[in-house]
């Protein structure tokens, strides 16, 4: 049994805005009988682009009719540029919070929104609309129809960091899991840009000792806690002038994409909180070479 909201059970239970608009000015649907998740969102909107009127149908779960009625109560009297600013993390909020494994219910609220401005303006612009598929054709999960577009959105959005985490937010990788290995490549180059992306302050001179310390503590706060999560761990072995050397534990020792881990996650994240010139290899490859 889930542990549900109050909120999130009164909306399951009384769901805003459910139904249909005739002549809808947007339309978006996402998802599919078959993965078990699917919604339809439809809106008005006035001669300023804002949203006077919004109804949606939904097959899913508690989480997923709660999601899409929140995100009708968000969205209901803003502008499209604004409704389009909506984070799946708001609707999170919104209902007091969702469980890690329905996150992907709020991530389809976002998704249809989406879908359905593009339908508004498609129509506008005397085009043919297009859904979230065809824009993007490179689908990395058969098994549930995802995505890299929405992958990265949802990497980006929620600061995911484990292939776990994208499955929670997505449904990705939940099925037959031989995407697994394309997901981490995903999260790899993702979180590679958004560390190119943001301005690092100029960090003070540190001594090797400190430089220790800051890496353990970085290890220990941000690393450490999403490999534990999967039964893995990682140990701070030395460090060799700008070379950390470290030790995967665990799942983490035997697992077909540490090289990503390495990559994605720890390099990444010392990068960021220690020193950009850090790089990092695993005990074993230092000894061979």
């Amino acid at each position: 049994m889930w542990d549900y909201t109050d909120k999130v059970m009164d909306h399951f239970k009384n769901p805003r805005n459910v139904g249909s608009l005739k002549d809808p000015d947007g339309e978006g649907l996402v998802g599919s009988l078959s993965c078990g998740d699917a919604l339809k969102l439809m809106f008005k909107v006035d001669e300023q682009e804002r949203i006077t009127d919004v109804k949606f149908k939904t097959f899913g779960c508690a989480s997923a009719i709660a999601s899409s009625s929140a995100l009708t109560e968000i969205i209901k009297g803003k502008t499209l540029d604004e409704a389009a600013k909506v984070t799946n993390k708001e609707i999170a909020e919104f209902l007091g919070g969702l469980p890690d494994q329905k996150m992907h219910c709020s991530v389809m609220g976002k998704d249809a929104l989406l879908v359905a401005i593009d339908n508004y303006k498609a129509k506008k612009e005397g085009r043919e609309p297009e859904t979230e598929k065809q824009k993007d054709v490179d689908i990395v999960c058969e098994c549930f129809g995802v995505t890299r577009t929405e992958i990265e959105r949802a990497v980006r959005e929620n600061n995911l960091t484990t292939v776990e985490e994208v499955t929670n937010y997505t449904k990705a990788g939940g099925g037959c899991t031989k995407c697994q290995p394309d997901i981490q490549e995903i999260v790899t180059q993702v979180l590679a840009e958004k560390v190119k992306e943001t301005p690092k302050p100029r960090k003070k001179r540190l001594t090797n000792i400190q430089r220790i310390q800051l890496i353990q503590e970085t290890i220990d706060r941000e690393i450490r806690p999403s490999l534990q999560k999967d039964g893995g761990d990682i140990e701070l072995i030395d460090l060799d002038g700008d070379t950390v050397v470290v030790s995967l534990r665990g799942t983490c020792s035997s697992c077909k994409v540490a090289n990503f881990t390495l990559s994605a996650v720890v390099e990444t994240k010392l990068k960021e909180f220690v020193d950009d010139s850090l790089v990092v290899v695993e005990e074993e490859t230092l000894e061979e070479s």
